[in-house]
Protein backbone atom coordinates (compact mmCIF):
# COMPACT_ATOMS: atom_id res chain seq x y z
CA UNK A 1 0.00 0.00 0.00
CA UNK A 2 1.23 3.49 -0.83
CA UNK A 3 1.56 5.41 2.46
CA UNK A 4 -1.27 7.87 3.08
CA UNK A 5 -0.18 11.49 3.17
CA UNK A 6 -1.22 13.80 6.03
CA UNK A 7 -4.54 15.34 5.07
CA UNK A 8 -5.91 11.99 3.86
CA UNK A 9 -9.08 10.59 5.39
CA UNK A 10 -9.30 7.44 7.50
CA UNK A 11 -12.59 5.66 8.19
CA UNK A 12 -13.46 3.96 11.47
CA UNK A 13 -16.36 1.52 11.86
CA UNK A 14 -17.43 2.06 15.45
CA UNK A 15 -17.60 5.22 17.52
CA UNK A 16 -17.05 4.08 21.11
CA UNK A 17 -14.12 4.96 23.31
CA UNK A 18 -11.64 3.04 21.16
CA UNK A 19 -12.87 4.84 18.06
CA UNK A 20 -12.55 8.14 19.93
CA UNK A 21 -8.95 7.50 20.92
CA UNK A 22 -8.09 6.27 17.42
CA UNK A 23 -9.60 9.45 15.96
CA UNK A 24 -7.57 11.61 18.34
CA UNK A 25 -4.37 9.76 17.40
CA UNK A 26 -5.16 10.11 13.69
CA UNK A 27 -5.82 13.83 14.05
CA UNK A 28 -2.46 14.31 15.76
CA UNK A 29 -0.79 12.75 12.71
CA UNK A 30 -2.66 15.10 10.37
CA UNK A 31 -5.45 12.82 9.17
CA UNK A 32 -9.16 13.52 8.96
CA UNK A 33 -11.46 10.82 10.33
CA UNK A 34 -14.92 9.66 9.27
CA UNK A 35 -16.73 7.50 11.84
CA UNK A 36 -19.66 5.23 11.03
CA UNK A 37 -21.75 4.37 14.09
CA UNK A 38 -25.51 4.00 14.60
CA UNK A 39 -25.46 5.98 17.88
CA UNK A 40 -25.97 9.72 17.15
CA UNK A 41 -24.04 10.86 20.22
CA UNK A 42 -21.31 8.22 20.32
CA UNK A 43 -18.01 9.24 22.00
CA UNK A 44 -16.04 9.45 18.74
CA UNK A 45 -18.65 11.66 17.06
CA UNK A 46 -17.39 14.71 18.96
CA UNK A 47 -13.73 14.39 17.94
CA UNK A 48 -13.94 13.42 14.26
CA UNK A 49 -14.36 15.37 11.03
CA UNK A 50 -17.57 13.57 10.03
CA UNK A 51 -19.98 11.11 11.62
CA UNK A 52 -22.17 8.83 9.50
CA UNK A 53 -25.14 7.80 11.62
CA UNK A 54 -26.11 4.41 10.21
CA UNK A 55 -25.95 0.68 10.74
CA UNK A 56 -22.58 -0.89 9.97
CA UNK A 57 -24.00 -2.74 6.97
CA UNK A 58 -25.88 0.27 5.56
CA UNK A 59 -24.79 0.31 1.91
CA UNK A 60 -25.42 4.03 1.40
CA UNK A 61 -23.24 4.87 4.40
CA UNK A 62 -20.54 2.46 3.22
CA UNK A 63 -20.69 4.11 -0.22
CA UNK A 64 -20.18 7.51 1.41
CA UNK A 65 -17.24 6.20 3.44
CA UNK A 66 -15.68 4.51 0.42
CA UNK A 67 -15.88 7.75 -1.53
CA UNK A 68 -13.61 9.71 0.80
CA UNK A 69 -11.42 7.27 2.77
CA UNK A 70 -7.97 6.02 1.89
CA UNK A 71 -8.28 3.18 4.38
CA UNK A 72 -10.99 1.94 6.76
CA UNK A 73 -10.49 0.21 10.11
CA UNK A 74 -12.63 -1.08 12.98
CA UNK A 75 -12.77 -0.25 16.66
CA UNK A 76 -14.32 -3.54 17.78
CA UNK A 77 -14.48 -7.08 16.44
CA UNK A 78 -18.25 -7.51 16.16
CA UNK A 79 -18.59 -5.28 13.11
CA UNK A 80 -20.16 -7.51 10.42
CA UNK A 81 -17.42 -8.97 8.24
CA UNK A 82 -19.75 -8.32 5.31
CA UNK A 83 -19.35 -4.57 5.84
CA UNK A 84 -15.61 -4.92 5.27
CA UNK A 85 -16.19 -7.06 2.20
CA UNK A 86 -18.54 -4.39 0.81
CA UNK A 87 -15.87 -1.74 1.29
CA UNK A 88 -13.22 -3.90 -0.36
CA UNK A 89 -15.59 -4.45 -3.31
CA UNK A 90 -15.72 -0.66 -3.63
CA UNK A 91 -11.96 -0.46 -3.92
CA UNK A 92 -11.15 0.68 -0.40
CA UNK A 93 -8.24 -0.71 1.62
CA UNK A 94 -9.48 -2.30 4.86
CA UNK A 95 -7.29 -3.14 7.86
CA UNK A 96 -7.58 -5.50 9.58
CA UNK A 97 -9.34 -7.59 6.96
CA UNK A 98 -12.55 -9.64 7.09
CA UNK A 99 -10.73 -12.88 7.94
CA UNK A 100 -9.39 -11.48 11.21
CA UNK A 101 -12.88 -10.38 12.25
CA UNK A 102 -14.62 -13.58 11.25
CA UNK A 103 -11.99 -15.65 13.08
CA UNK A 104 -12.33 -13.65 16.29
CA UNK A 105 -16.14 -13.60 16.09
CA UNK A 106 -16.39 -17.40 16.43
CA UNK A 107 -14.66 -18.81 19.50
CA UNK A 108 -14.29 -22.27 17.97
CA UNK A 109 -12.79 -20.95 14.72
CA UNK A 110 -10.51 -18.76 16.81
CA UNK A 111 -9.15 -21.68 18.83
CA UNK A 112 -8.73 -23.89 15.79
CA UNK A 113 -6.77 -21.12 14.08
CA UNK A 114 -4.62 -20.41 17.13
CA UNK A 115 -3.57 -24.01 17.59
CA UNK A 116 -2.85 -24.33 13.87
CA UNK A 117 -0.33 -21.46 13.99
CA UNK A 118 1.39 -22.70 17.13
CA UNK A 119 -0.42 -20.49 19.64
CA UNK A 120 -1.68 -23.08 22.17
CA UNK A 121 -5.01 -22.78 23.98
CA UNK A 122 -6.83 -24.75 26.67
CA UNK A 123 -8.54 -27.96 25.58
CA UNK A 124 -12.01 -27.28 24.15
CA UNK A 125 -15.05 -28.87 22.52
CA UNK A 126 -17.88 -27.24 20.53
CA UNK A 127 -21.51 -28.08 21.26
CA UNK A 128 -24.72 -27.24 19.44
CA UNK A 129 -27.22 -29.00 21.73
CA UNK A 130 -27.68 -29.55 25.46
CA UNK A 131 -26.75 -33.22 24.99
CA UNK A 132 -23.55 -32.30 23.16
CA UNK A 133 -22.71 -29.83 25.93
CA UNK A 134 -23.08 -32.57 28.52
CA UNK A 135 -20.94 -34.97 26.49
CA UNK A 136 -18.27 -32.33 25.90
CA UNK A 137 -18.13 -31.48 29.59
CA UNK A 138 -17.64 -35.14 30.45
CA UNK A 139 -14.80 -35.41 27.92
CA UNK A 140 -13.11 -32.34 29.47
CA UNK A 141 -13.34 -33.62 33.04
CA UNK A 142 -16.68 -32.19 34.17
CA UNK A 143 -15.61 -28.74 35.39
CA UNK A 144 -15.78 -26.43 32.36
CA UNK A 145 -16.34 -22.87 31.22
CA UNK A 146 -19.25 -22.67 28.76
CA UNK A 147 -19.17 -19.75 26.30
CA UNK A 148 -21.42 -18.80 23.42
CA UNK A 149 -19.53 -19.29 20.16
CA UNK A 150 -20.44 -15.81 18.98
CA UNK A 151 -20.84 -12.44 20.69
CA UNK A 152 -20.20 -11.94 24.37
CA UNK A 153 -17.55 -9.70 25.92
CA UNK A 154 -16.48 -8.48 29.39
CA UNK A 155 -17.68 -11.75 30.93
CA UNK A 156 -21.05 -11.79 29.13
CA UNK A 157 -22.27 -14.93 27.36
CA UNK A 158 -20.42 -17.39 29.57
CA UNK A 159 -20.78 -19.35 32.79
CA UNK A 160 -19.01 -22.11 34.69
CA UNK A 161 -20.41 -25.63 35.01
CA UNK A 162 -19.16 -28.11 37.60
CA UNK A 163 -20.61 -31.27 36.02
CA UNK A 164 -21.89 -32.59 32.69
CA UNK A 165 -25.49 -32.18 33.93
CA UNK A 166 -24.87 -28.59 34.88
CA UNK A 167 -23.22 -27.94 31.51
CA UNK A 168 -26.48 -28.94 29.87
CA UNK A 169 -28.38 -26.48 32.07
CA UNK A 170 -25.86 -23.71 31.39
CA UNK A 171 -26.26 -24.33 27.66
CA UNK A 172 -29.98 -23.67 28.02
CA UNK A 173 -29.40 -20.59 30.20
CA UNK A 174 -27.20 -19.10 27.49
CA UNK A 175 -30.09 -19.22 25.07
CA UNK A 176 -29.61 -22.67 23.58
CA UNK A 177 -27.13 -21.25 21.07
CA UNK A 178 -23.97 -23.02 19.86
CA UNK A 179 -21.26 -22.89 22.50
CA UNK A 180 -17.68 -23.85 23.15
CA UNK A 181 -16.72 -25.64 26.37
CA UNK A 182 -13.25 -24.95 27.72
CA UNK A 183 -11.18 -26.89 30.24
CA UNK A 184 -10.08 -24.71 33.19
CA UNK A 185 -6.56 -23.30 33.10
CA UNK A 186 -4.60 -23.44 36.35
CA UNK A 187 -2.91 -20.12 35.67
CA UNK A 188 -0.59 -18.10 37.83
CA UNK A 189 -1.62 -14.81 36.31
CA UNK A 190 -3.21 -13.22 33.28
CA UNK A 191 -0.96 -11.42 30.81
CA UNK A 192 -1.51 -9.70 27.50
CA UNK A 193 0.59 -8.54 24.61
CA UNK A 194 -0.21 -5.75 22.18
CA UNK A 195 1.45 -6.15 18.79
CA UNK A 196 1.24 -4.59 15.35
CA UNK A 197 1.93 -5.50 11.74
CA UNK A 198 2.22 -3.18 8.76
CA UNK A 199 1.24 -3.65 5.12
CA UNK A 200 4.88 -4.50 4.40
CA UNK A 201 4.91 -7.33 6.96
CA UNK A 202 6.99 -5.45 9.54
CA UNK A 203 5.99 -6.38 13.11
CA UNK A 204 6.54 -4.94 16.58
CA UNK A 205 5.28 -5.84 20.06
CA UNK A 206 4.92 -3.77 23.20
CA UNK A 207 6.12 -5.12 26.57
CA UNK A 208 3.70 -7.47 28.30
CA UNK A 209 1.02 -6.26 30.71
CA UNK A 210 -0.19 -8.11 33.80
CA UNK A 211 -3.97 -7.89 34.17
CA UNK A 212 -6.58 -8.39 36.85
CA UNK A 213 -10.31 -8.77 36.20
CA UNK A 214 -13.42 -8.31 38.31
CA UNK A 215 -16.73 -9.86 37.21
CA UNK A 216 -15.20 -10.57 33.81
CA UNK A 217 -14.19 -6.92 33.21
CA UNK A 218 -10.59 -5.75 33.12
CA UNK A 219 -10.01 -3.73 36.26
CA UNK A 220 -6.31 -2.86 36.08
CA UNK A 221 -3.16 -3.54 34.09
CA UNK A 222 0.43 -3.15 35.22
CA UNK A 223 3.08 -2.73 32.55
CA UNK A 224 5.73 -3.58 31.75
CA UNK A 225 4.95 -6.86 33.51
CA UNK A 226 7.83 -8.43 35.38
CA UNK A 227 8.48 -11.55 33.32
CA UNK A 228 11.64 -13.48 32.45
CA UNK A 229 13.17 -12.66 29.08
CA UNK A 230 12.34 -16.10 27.66
CA UNK A 231 8.66 -15.64 28.63
CA UNK A 232 8.55 -12.26 26.90
CA UNK A 233 10.11 -13.77 23.78
CA UNK A 234 7.61 -16.65 23.84
CA UNK A 235 4.71 -14.17 23.99
CA UNK A 236 6.21 -12.13 21.17
CA UNK A 237 6.59 -15.27 19.07
CA UNK A 238 2.95 -16.16 19.65
CA UNK A 239 1.86 -12.66 18.65
CA UNK A 240 3.95 -12.66 15.49
CA UNK A 241 2.64 -16.08 14.41
CA UNK A 242 -0.94 -14.88 14.89
CA UNK A 243 -0.31 -11.67 12.92
CA UNK A 244 1.37 -13.51 10.06
CA UNK A 245 -1.27 -16.27 10.05
CA UNK A 246 -4.05 -13.75 9.60
CA UNK A 247 -2.08 -11.57 7.14
CA UNK A 248 -3.03 -8.91 9.66
CA UNK A 249 -2.53 -5.15 9.36
CA UNK A 250 -2.94 -2.96 12.44
CA UNK A 251 -2.76 -3.48 16.20
CA UNK A 252 -3.99 -6.67 17.85
CA UNK A 253 -4.50 -7.57 21.52
CA UNK A 254 -3.75 -11.12 22.67
CA UNK A 255 -4.80 -12.29 26.15
CA UNK A 256 -2.62 -14.97 27.72
CA UNK A 257 -2.64 -17.33 30.69
CA UNK A 258 0.72 -17.92 32.36
CA UNK A 259 0.55 -21.41 33.86
CA UNK A 260 2.26 -22.48 37.06
CA UNK A 261 5.00 -24.16 35.04
CA UNK A 262 5.64 -20.96 33.07
CA UNK A 263 3.98 -22.03 29.82
CA UNK A 264 1.73 -19.56 28.02
CA UNK A 265 -1.71 -20.34 26.63
CA UNK A 266 -3.78 -17.95 24.53
CA UNK A 267 -7.13 -17.07 26.05
CA UNK A 268 -8.42 -15.00 23.14
CA UNK A 269 -7.45 -12.49 20.48
CA UNK A 270 -8.94 -9.06 19.86
CA UNK A 271 -8.41 -7.75 16.30
CA UNK A 272 -8.22 -4.12 17.39
CA UNK A 273 -6.60 -1.84 19.92
CA UNK A 274 -7.11 -3.34 23.36
CA UNK A 275 -8.09 -2.17 26.85
CA UNK A 276 -4.94 -3.67 28.38
CA UNK A 277 -2.86 -1.55 25.99
CA UNK A 278 -4.11 1.78 27.34
CA UNK A 279 -0.97 1.98 29.49
CA UNK A 280 1.01 2.77 26.33
CA UNK A 281 -0.58 6.23 26.12
CA UNK A 282 1.64 7.40 28.98
CA UNK A 283 4.20 4.63 29.29
CA UNK A 284 5.55 3.81 25.82
CA UNK A 285 7.40 5.76 23.14
CA UNK A 286 4.48 5.17 20.76
CA UNK A 287 1.00 4.47 22.09
CA UNK A 288 -1.17 1.67 20.69
CA UNK A 289 -3.58 4.09 19.00
CA UNK A 290 -0.87 5.91 17.06
CA UNK A 291 0.70 2.55 16.23
CA UNK A 292 -2.57 1.34 14.74
CA UNK A 293 -2.96 4.48 12.64
CA UNK A 294 0.65 4.21 11.49
CA UNK A 295 0.17 0.57 10.48
CA UNK A 296 -3.07 0.96 8.53
CA UNK A 297 -1.86 4.17 6.84
CA UNK A 298 1.26 2.43 5.53
CA UNK A 299 3.64 4.43 7.72
CA UNK A 300 6.63 2.88 9.52
CA UNK A 301 5.75 1.34 12.87
CA UNK A 302 6.79 3.42 15.85
CA UNK A 303 9.17 2.40 18.65
CA UNK A 304 7.55 0.23 21.33
CA UNK A 305 9.97 0.56 24.24
CA UNK A 306 8.54 1.45 27.65
CA UNK A 307 9.50 4.83 29.06
CA UNK A 308 7.72 4.43 32.40
CA UNK A 309 6.05 1.87 34.66
CA UNK A 310 2.28 2.30 34.49
CA UNK A 311 -0.67 1.04 36.47
CA UNK A 312 -3.81 1.46 34.38
CA UNK A 313 -7.14 1.43 36.22
CA UNK A 314 -10.45 1.24 34.39
CA UNK A 315 -13.05 3.70 35.66
CA UNK A 316 -16.35 1.80 35.66
CA UNK A 317 -19.75 3.38 36.22
CA UNK A 318 -19.69 5.88 39.07
CA UNK A 319 -15.91 5.51 39.45
CA UNK A 320 -15.81 8.40 37.00
CA UNK A 321 -17.19 10.69 39.73
CA UNK A 322 -13.73 10.47 41.32
CA UNK A 323 -12.32 12.50 38.41
CA UNK A 324 -11.49 15.56 40.51
CA UNK A 325 -9.43 13.64 43.05
CA UNK A 326 -7.69 11.63 40.34
CA UNK A 327 -6.86 14.79 38.40
CA UNK A 328 -5.15 16.15 41.53
CA UNK A 329 -2.79 13.16 41.80
CA UNK A 330 0.63 14.30 40.55
CA UNK A 331 1.52 11.00 38.85
CA UNK A 332 -1.88 10.33 37.22
CA UNK A 333 -2.99 10.89 33.65
CA UNK A 334 -6.77 10.87 33.31
CA UNK A 335 -8.48 9.71 30.09
CA UNK A 336 -12.27 10.22 29.98
CA UNK A 337 -14.46 8.96 27.14
CA UNK A 338 -17.18 11.58 27.05
CA UNK A 339 -20.02 9.13 27.73
CA UNK A 340 -23.16 10.88 28.96
CA UNK A 341 -24.45 8.28 31.42
CA UNK A 342 -22.50 6.39 34.10
CA UNK A 343 -24.08 2.94 34.30
CA UNK A 344 -22.85 0.11 36.51
CA UNK A 345 -19.95 -1.71 34.85
CA UNK A 346 -19.79 0.74 31.95
CA UNK A 347 -16.29 1.85 30.94
CA UNK A 348 -16.31 5.60 31.46
CA UNK A 349 -12.58 6.25 31.31
CA UNK A 350 -9.26 5.11 32.67
CA UNK A 351 -6.38 6.52 34.64
CA UNK A 352 -2.71 5.77 34.04
CA UNK A 353 -0.59 6.13 37.16
CA UNK A 354 2.95 6.67 35.98
CA UNK A 355 6.14 5.73 37.85
CA UNK A 356 9.82 5.71 36.87
CA UNK A 357 11.13 2.45 35.44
Amino acid sequence: MTPLSPGSTIGILGGGQLGRMLALAAARLGFDVVVLDPEPDCPASRVCARHLVAAYDDLAALDAMAGVCGVVTVEFENVPAGALEALIARGVAVAPGPRALSTAQDRVEEKVFLNAVGAPTVDFHPAATAYEASEAAAALGGHVLVKTRREGYDGKGQAWASSPEQASAVFQSLGGRPVVLEAPAAFRRELSIIAARGWDGAMAAFPLAENSHEAGILRRSIAPARVPLDRAREAEGIAFRVLAGLDYVGVIGIELFELEDGRLLVNEIAPRVHNSGHWTQDGALTDQFEQHIRAIAGWPLGPVEARAQVEMENLLGEDVLRWSGIAAEPNSRLHLYGKREARAGRKMGHVNRVFPL
